[in-house]
């Protein structure tokens, strides 16, 4: 698991399988896994394929999700690896909630997440997410 802000984190699906009690909300992305969630957790799946595009209404989808769930404590976001979804839908979020910038959004998560990878076409999917959310 790595601590991207104070609120979110990044983890692999054996952290989905056993997350610390801190954790109050997970959300699982990664379209090949299906958990059983701990009793205390908000959980939520949307499935995300690795190392494909990202679908912008599937990005939107978590983002929406996570926005009233991630100020209220500790949320993790699941992948396999906790490298490539898992980062790219925590940097859709902080983008389009947190109000940064992509560019600086990735120097966090490099600097938070050893060996991110974020998903092709994230900087575009992010752009349309805003675009979204400004016409909703």
């Amino acid at each position: 698991m790595h601590m991207i802000t104070d609120n979110l984190l990044v983890g692999s699906i054996e952290d989905a399988q056993g997350p610390p009690e801190v954790i109050s909300t997970l959300l699982l992305v990664a379209e090949e896994f299906t958990i059983t969630p701990s009793a205390w957790v908000d959980y939520h799946r949307i499935p995300f394929r690795e190392f494909a595009k990202v679908d912008p209404a599937k990005l939107a989808e978590a983002v929406r999700w996570l926005e009233p769930r991630a100020s209220k404590g500790m949320a993790l976001v699941c992948c396999r690896a906790g490298m490539g979804r898992s980062v790219s839908v925590v940097m859709a979020y902080l983008c389009c909630v947190g109000g940064l910038t992509y560019d600086e959004v990735l120097k966090l998560i490099m600097a938070r997440r050893p060996g991110a990878m974020p998903l092709p076409n994230l900087q575009v999917a992010i752009e349309q997410v805003r675009q979204l959310r400004r016409a909703a």
